[in-house]
């Protein structure tokens, strides 16, 4: 069941906000048809008690001989009227006693009866017998088929005394409310529930947007630490939240930026001593001796070198510019020929890609020359998609070993001795490579080749 659950937070208010609109609209739209049928049932029993208050006038105010045919004359298949010495046999129903007690009010009040003279008024469910056995007759006529629209009838037997002691009857049958679900009410139910979640989707979407705005600076500031800060606009939770963050990434800022003047600090502090020892050691008179000093202390002074490099980020302070990749790759491979080094690169259609070139150049050339150091010669291709641009850099060496291919990334990681120390290299060219391109939100992969060597394979998204 919660895998059929919408997963984001606009998802799954969305979906409280529309499941209660349906709860909401059946509760509401069962309260009309309960108020409806009453409504129709009051209307239909006033409609009746008016009429027969008015043939009961008119009964009375005849002379007693006209009576029988005014009676007869009055009576229909469907309004029975009956003149009778005694009174008829109505049993009041349970069922409708309001319905019942209001006629009875209305006709006591209009036709001004003596309290010794109560009419019987009874309303009772469709099927129920009548006075003398008889029922409305349900032909097609007219009336009848108004009421079939309705949906069905409830009966209504009243029995009123007149001042010489007779009986008038009347049995007749009321309309009941029907179907409360017409078209015009689907109609109007389809256009306010349309109305009421297009206004729900542009709340929710309000609400929500703010985090997906979040989210966007958060990705933004993982790339770029000097990205511009996020609006304080929005509600006062929104504001509260976006001054947090920007809050945060100032003291990052501010974190990376002391780190930085911190190793400078410590690079010119350290180069100082530095240069008095190799002064000192070119003084030392054994030659072995003082070329394996001069070089630690040259090693020394790489590692100073190469760790304040990687501590200032280039690739966070580059502005970015479009660039065509294919040529920026081709200009390092030639450059690296023209030097006699070992590098190639396969015909490539240009590539526009927006970049920090100075930035991706030194993650390429960090690549090509693990390559030719590690593998002896680098091939480079170029392939697009869609959604992708991969530069693929391979080498014919010996690879690596799978459990290695993830740490050798972490900073100051190096290889076994053979593979550092005779290069000079103090692990820190595929550290730097990946966080160039990681500014750039794409992907650094390093994978043995099915053959031999290994291949660095980086993924920039379009």
């Amino acid at each position: 069941m919660s895998r059929l659950l919408p997963k984001s937070l606009f998802g799954q208010t969305l979906l409280v906000l529309v499941a209660g609109l349906i709860v909401s609209l059946l509760a509401g739209s069962w309260i009309y048809s309960l108020d409806r049928e009453q409504a129709v049932r009051a209307v239909g029993g006033f409609a009746a008690a008016q009429r027969i208050t008015n043939l009961t006038k008119l009964v009375q105010e005849a002379p007693h001989e006209w009576r029988e045919r005014i009676v007869a004359g009055l009576s229909d298949q469907n309004f029975r009227v009956a003149l009778s010495a005694q009174p008829p046999a109505i049993v009041p129903n349970d069922d409708d006693v309001a319905v019942a007690q209001t006629i009875k009010e209305f006709l006591v009040d209009q036709l001004s009866l003596a309290s010794e003279q109560q009419p019987l008024v009874s309303a009772s469910p469709p099927g129920g017998p009548m006075f003398g056995g008889w029922r409305p007759m349900m032909g097609p006529g007219p009336m009848m088929h108004g009421f079939r629209g309705f949906g069905g009838f409830r009966d209504l037997q009243v029995a009123v005394p007149l001042p010489d002691g007779q009986w008038l009857s009347f049995a007749t049958a009321l309309p009941e409310s029907g179907s409360a679900f017409s078209r015009k009410f689907l109609l109007s139910m389809a256009i306010m529930a349309i109305v009421i979640l297009a206004v729900s989707v542009w709340a929710v979407r309000r609400v929500t947007a703010p985090l997906a705005a979040v989210s966007v600076a958060a990705e933004r500031l993982g790339n770029d630490l000097n990205a511009p800060p996020m609006p304080e606009t929005g509600t006062i939770e929104t504001r509260q939240a976006s001054r947090a963050f920007n809050t945060m990434q100032s003291r990052l800022r501010s974190l990376i930026e002391n780190r930085t003047r911190m190793l400078a600090a410590i690079s010119h502090d350290l180069r100082t001593p530095l240069t008095l020892l190799r002064l000192r050691a070119e003084n030392v008179e054994n030659q072995q001796e003082r070329d394996k000093m001069l070089a630690t202390i040259a090693e020394m002074d790489s590692m100073i070198g190469v760790t304040l490099q990687f501590a200032r980020d280039e690739a966070t302070t580059e502005l970015r510019r479009p660039t065509d990749i294919a040529a920026l790759v081709q200009s390092i491979v030639d450059d690296m020929a023209d030097a006699g080094v070992p590098a190639k690169m396969q015909p490539a259609e240009p590539v526009v890609y927006d970049c920090r070139p100075d930035a991706l150049k030194r993650a390429i050339r960090n690549l090509l020359d693990n390559a030719v150091k590690y593998g002896k010669a680098a091939s480079v291709a170029i392939q697009t998609t869609p959604k992708t641009i991969e530069i693929i850099i391979d080498d014919e060496g010996s690879g690596i070993a799978e459990h290695e291919l993830s740490r050798v990334f972490d900073p100051f990681y190096r290889l076994e001795e053979s593979r550092s120390r005779e290069t000079g290299g103090v692990g820190l060219g595929l550290a730097i490579a990946q966080s160039i391109v990681q500014a750039h939100r794409g992907d650094l992969v390093l994978s043995n080749r099915p053959t031999a060597g290994l291949r660095a394979q980086i993924s920039l998204p379009r």
